[in-house]
C-alpha cells in the first residue's frame, strides 16, 4: 500500500482506498484492462508520456493522436523530425509551444528520447459537464439567491464584456440575437468561420444562462418598490446572468457533445491571439477530461494559464464526477483536466433547492470534489448555482430532441428553453457574474482587474457553506452581490501592498432578508487565508503570478490559523471507500485488488485514513 504523510497531525497514515469508480465508469477509455504487470515506479514517473500513452508504447501497428510539448524554442525542431519521419501534422500552439500529430506507437519510444521532446499528451476526448436533471428552477428565483435584480433595472447588465464560450455552439432564437451571434468559429478541422449553429445543444444553453436577453420568457410579476408597495412589473423569467454581455461562440464539441484536446487548445489560442480585435475578456470552459498527468505537463492545463498570462479570465467547469452513478456514494478527487488549471476559476454545483434563502442551499452530490490527481490542489475554488437550470434550447439539437421532458416554453408560447444541471451550468452561471463585475469596475477605475484579482474577489465574497470541507465547496458558494460590490471598490493602480479599497465595503449581503456574512477566505493553492487580505493590492493577483506559487504576501494580510486545506481534518472528507477500476487505469485485477506497484510517489490516492 502506497504510504501519505500529514504534516499537521504528524501522524502516520496509510491509505486504503481509491477514488475509483465515478470517473472510470463515466469515461470509456478509463477502463483498465485487468493487472497490468509492475513497472519501476521512477521510471514510470521520468517518462515523457503521460499515464494513458505509457499503456500504448508496446502497441505496434496502432495510430495515436497525441500533442507533442517542447521546451521553449524547439518546437520547430522537433515539428519537422515528425513531418520527415512521414506523421499527419495537426495545428501548432503558441500558448504552449505545442503541435497535435498523429503518430505510430511504435514512435513513443523515439520520442522519449528526444531532446526537442518534453512531454507527450493524448489528444484526449473532451466532453461537456452537463448532469442528468428533471424539473426546472425559475431563473428569477437563481437571480434573486445571487443579490441580483430579477427585473433587470438595476445594477450592471454585463455591457461592453466580451466572453468566449468554447462549446458545441450556438443557435440563434428570441433570446439570443444580438451582440456577436451573428457569426461563429468552428475549430474541427478548422478553425473557420461559419453561421452559427449547434447540433448538441449545450453551448446554446451555456450561452443563455451567460447572457440570455430572456425575451421569450417576459411576463407580469409584482415586486415591492422602495417605496414599500407592491407595482406591476415585467419580468423576464429566464433571463441570463449578464444579458447585455456578447458572447463568441467557439465551436469545438459535435452532436454528442463530444471534442478533442487539441480543439479546445486552438480555441484558447484563437481567444488569445483575436482578444484585442473580439475584445474578448472572459472564457467559459464548461467540458473536461479525466487527468492524466500533473498540471505542469497537462498542455489543456497550460492552454489556460497561458490565456489568464494573457489578462483573460478562465472559468471552467469541476465535472459532474462527485459520487458513484452506481450506489450513490459520494467521493473525492473527481476534478476534471482543465479544472485543474491552477490559475482557472473552477467552480462546482450547487442545489439551491428552488429557494430565494440561502439557508438550505447544498453542493449538488454530483459535483466533483478536489483534490486534484498529482498535484493534489485544493479545488473547486467555488461553487455555483447549477442544479435544474432553464436557458435557451437549441432547437435543432440532440439534446433537445433526446430529453422532451425537459423542455419548457416562454411567456410568448413559441420560445424553446431546456433544463440541465452540472458543472457546466455553474460555470456559466460564474461566467456571467464575472461580467457584472468587470462591467462594475471599469465603470469606477481605468486599470483593469487581473484574473487572478477576479479570483480572488469571488472567492472572499463567498458565502460558506456550514459543515462543508474546503475540497467540496471551495471558498463557499457564489455571491454576485459582494463580488460586484468589491470589484466596483478596489483601485489596481495604487502601489503594490497599498490599501486599494476606495471605498467602504461591509462583508455580508442580505438575502431574503436574512444577513449572510461572507467568507472572507482566499484559497491560495492549498493554503486558506483568513483576514482582509483582498482589501491590498498585492502581488498575488498580478497578473503574471501563477495561482498558488509562492509569493511575497507582507504585512498587511491577517492569517489567522494558516490552515492546509486539503490535509486539514481529512476525516471530514476521507470517510468513504469506493471500490472497483481505478482512475487513470491504475489497474484492478478480478478480485478487486488494486497493483500498487504502479502507483507513483507523486500520485494521491484517496480514500478512508487509517493511523
Amino acid at each position: 500500500m502506497m504510504r501519505s504523510y500529514l504534516s499537521a497531525s504528524r501522524t502516520r497514515l496509510i491509505v486504503t482506498a481509491v477514488v475509483a469508480t465515478i470517473v472510470a465508469t463515466s469515461f470509456p477509455v478509463l477502463n483498465a484492462g485487468g493487472k497490468r504487470g509492475a513497472k519501476d515506479t521512477a521510471t514510470r514517473h521520468a517518462s515523457k508520456l503521460d499515464r494513458e500513452l505509457q499503456k500504448h508504447s508496446n502497441d505496434h501497428g496502432e495510430t495515436l493522436r497525441v500533442i507533442i510539448t517542447s521546451p521553449r524554442g524547439r518546437g520547430p525542431a522537433a515539428l519537422e523530425k515528425r513531418r520527415a519521419h512521414g506523421d499527419v501534422i495537426g495545428s501548432e500552439y503558441a500558448v504552449v509551444d505545442a503541435f497535435s500529430a498523429t503518430i505510430h506507437a511504435e514512435d513513443l519510444e523515439a520520442l522519449e528520447n528526444d531532446t526537442d521532446v518534453a512531454h507527450v499528451s493524448t489528444d484526449a476526448v473532451v466532453t461537456s459537464d452537463a448532469a442528468d436533471s428533471s424539473g426546472a428552477v425559475e431563473p428569477s428565483t437563481l437571480l434573486e439567491t445571487l443579490g441580483l435584480d430579477a427585473v433587470g433595472t438595476e445594477g450592471p447588465t454585463g455591457k461592453g464584456v466580451g466572453i468566449a464560450v468554447i462549446d458545441s455552439g450556438l443557435e440563434r432564437g428570441t433570446d439570443l440575437n444580438g451582440g456577436e451571434h451573428d457569426k461563429q468559429y468552428v475549430f474541427a478541422g478548422g478553425p473557420r468561420q461559419v453561421a452559427p449553429y449547434d447540433d448538441y445543444g449545450h453551448g446554446t444553453h451555456v450561452s443563455g444562462l451567460i447572457g440570455g436577453s430572456g425575451e421569450g420568457s417576459q411576463g407580469d410579476a409584482e415586486q415591492t418598490g422602495r417605496d414599500g408597495k407592491l407595482h406591476r412589473v415585467k419580468v423576464r423569467v429566464y433571463r441570463g446572468i449578464a444579458p447585455k454581455a456578447r458572447i463568441i461562440s467557439l465551436k469545438v464539441l459535435d452532436a454528442n457533445g463530444a471534442g478533442l484536446t487539441s480543439d479546445v487548445i486552438e480555441a484558447i489560442q484563437f481567444a488569445v491571439d483575436n482578444r484585442e480585435r473580439l475584445k474578448i475578456d472572459v472564457i467559459n470552459l464548461s467540458l473536461g477530461h479525466p487527468i492524466y498527468e500533473p498540471g505542469d505537463s497537462d498542455p489543456l492545463v497550460q492552454a489556460v494559464e497561458g490565456a489568464v498570462r494573457a489578462g483573460i479570465v478562465v472559468v471552467a467547469s469541476a465535472g459532474n464526477y462527485g459520487r458513484n452513478p452506481d450506489t450513490g456514494v459520494a467521493g473525492y478527487a473527481g476534478i476534471t483536466s482543465p479544472g485543474n488549471a491552477p490559475s482557472a476559476i473552477t467552480v462546482g454545483a450547487l442545489d439551491t433547492r428552488g429557494t430565494v434563502s440561502r439557508l438550505d442551499d447544498q453542493v449538488a452530490p454530483y459535483s466533483s470534489r478536489g483534490p486534484t490527481w498529482y498535484d493534489a490542489r485544493s479545488k473547486p475554488d467555488l461553487v455555483a448555482p447549477g442544479h435544474q437550470l432553464v436557458a435557451a434550447a437549441a432547437l435543432r439539437s440532440s439534446l433537445y430532441s433526446q430529453w422532451p421532458n425537459r423542455r419548457r416554453v416562454g411567456a410568448d408560447r413559441k420560445t424553446p428553453y431546456l433544463t440541465l444541471s452540472g458543472t457546466s451550468m455553474s460555470a456559466a452561471v460564474t461566467t456571467g457574474v464575472v461580467a457584472l463585475m468587470l462591467e462594475a469596475h471599469d465603470e469606477q477605475f481605468k486599470a483593469p482587474l487581473t484574473p487572478n484579482a477576479v479570483k480572488a474577489l469571488l472567492e472572499f465574497s463567498a458565502i460558506a457553506l456550514p459543515g462543508v470541507d474546503y475540497l467540496t465547496q471551495g471558498a463557499g458558494a457564489l455571491n454576485a452581490d459582494g463580488a460586484i460590490r468589491l470589484a466596483a471598490s478596489v483601485d489596481p493602480s495604487v502601489p503594490s501592498g497599498a490599501w486599494w479599497l476606495a471605498t467602504g465595503v461591509e462583508p455580508s449581503t442580505t438575502i431574503d432578508g436574512t444577513s449572510l456574512s461572507w467568507g472572507q477566505t482566499v484559497i491560495w493553492g492549498n493554503t486558506v487565508i483568513w483576514g482582509n487580505t483582498v482589501y491590498f493590492n498585492l502581488d498575488a493577483w498580478a497578473q503574471t503570478v501563477i495561482w498558488g506559487n509562492t509569493v511575497i504576501w507582507g504585512n498587511t494580510v491577517i492569517w489567522g490559523n494558516q490552515t492546509d486545506a486539503v490535509w486539514d481534518n481529512p476525516q471530514t472528507w476521507a470517510s468513504t471507500v469506493i471500490w472497483g477500476n481505478t482512475v487513470l487505469g491504475l489497474g484492478a485485477a478480478d478480485d478487486g485488488t488494486v497493483d500498487w506497484s504502479s502507483v507513483g510517489p507523486t500520485t494521491v490516492i484517496w480514500g478512508n485514513l487509517n493511523p
